[in-house]
């Protein structure tokens, strides 16, 4: 990613990337979210079609703020948009699937997850994701949603590089899934004994960090950026990783437990934020990991860029209207944003409005 020409074209301050997000990544996710909405307005099982429907109503904004990295390559973002939404709303979709389940069957929920691990290898043929729960016609919405992202890899042309930091993070966020969905008895031994298996690797992080990390999508949709340009070393595909996980995605899904914390509670969801001893931990613990996020940022080219992905969490998490309505969180929330640098307060003020103009 070392060339002239994507050093030129990722932007270098907040006004371009946001320009470039209101002129082209907000209309082309809508354009792709509105395709995806009629195909699963034709999904013959209710259930299913519910489900469907809800995730993207609901989750908008995690296409939109996904499709952000888009813009560092615009030459791409034919490629690169279609294959975030696609991939965004099956995680989208399966996760209101097993959060909101009629099974409970880990069995299920591996199967379903199936589609992620084949949506991110071509070579993969397609399975019967819904092989183990009763609600299966979904008029080949599943199916169409992987053939997307297989279509949409398959024109990357570094993806060989990324392909298997790819797949272990796609492997990871699925373990997760049906660890945390099982029955409520089963999940915190389940992850327990999950983490054993990596905690050598990762000895700077709690569990519940780890965890929350392997529910980001981000470091997916960053590696999918770095393939799409010609010219990628194995070097940069390493320090990408190193960088996004644990800390910028962990950062990312912190944030998002943080301000669900009083919903997750009143549904007897499993919230990783409930892990630390009160608000004081809590905010040491994020903090720690936004420093070491931008600490290894800095090392990556375009470093700006990342630094803004950085702010930008900060600031659209931060800037959710459930903050505002609990009291705890809100004084977290505070912390957190003390002495904010103008970039994070530019991206708290457009957080808002992409709040306002999505929900119109």
């Amino acid at each position: 990613m070392r060339n002239a020409a994507l050093r030129s074209a990722v932007p270098g301050n907040p006004f371009s990337l946001m320009l470039r997000v209101y002129r082209y990544v907000l209309p082309g996710v809508r354009e792709q979210l509105k395709h995806w909405r009629t195909r699963a307005q034709a999904i013959p099982d209710a259930e299913l079609r519910r489900q469907a429907l809800a995730s993207m109503a609901c989750k908008q904004f995690h296409c939109e703020g996904g499709a952000v990295y888009a813009v560092a390559n615009m030459s791409m973002r034919h490629v690169l948009i279609p294959l975030i939404v696609a991939l965004q709303t099956i995680s989208d979709y399966l996760d209101n699937l097993c959060d909101r389940s009629t099974s409970l069957d880990p069995e299920d929920f591996r199967q379903l997850h199936q589609s992620m691990l084949d949506a991110v290898d071509p070579s993969e043929p397609l399975h019967e994701y819904y092989a183990f729960r009763s609600e299966r016609e979904d008029g080949g919405y599943l199916n169409d949603l992987v053939k997307t992202c297989q279509a949409s890899i398959r024109l990357l042309p570094s993806y060989a590089l990324v392909a298997g930091q790819v797949r272990e993070l796609v492997g990871l966020y699925c373990d997760l899934q049906v660890y945390k969905h099982i029955r409520p008895d089963l999940r915190e031994d389940s992850l327990l004994r999950w983490w054993e298996g990596h905690r050598n690797r990762y000895p700077s992080i709690a569990w519940n960090e780890f965890a929350a990390a392997t529910g980001s999508t981000l470091g997916m949709f960053m590696l999918f950026l770095a393939a799409s340009e010609s010219e990628l070393a194995p070097q940069t595909v390493e320090e990408i990783r190193e960088t996004y996980f644990p800390y910028i995605c962990g950062l990312h899904i912190l944030l998002d437990y943080l301000i669900d914390q009083e919903e997750d509670e009143a549904g007897g969801d499993l919230n990783f934020c409930s892990y630390y001893a009160g608000m004081t931990q809590t905010v040491e613990r994020i903090a720690a990991i936004v420093t070491e996020a931008r600490r290894r940022s800095r090392r990556l080219d375009h470093a700006a860029f990342h630094g803004m992905i950085i702010e930008g969490l900060l600031a659209l998490y931060l800037s959710d209207p459930k903050v505002s309505k609990q009291a705890q969180v809100k004084q977290v929330s505070r912390q957190l944003m003390k002495d904010s640098p103008l970039m994070r307060i530019f991206f708290f003020v457009n957080s808002l409005w992409i709040r306002r103009t999505s929900q119109a």
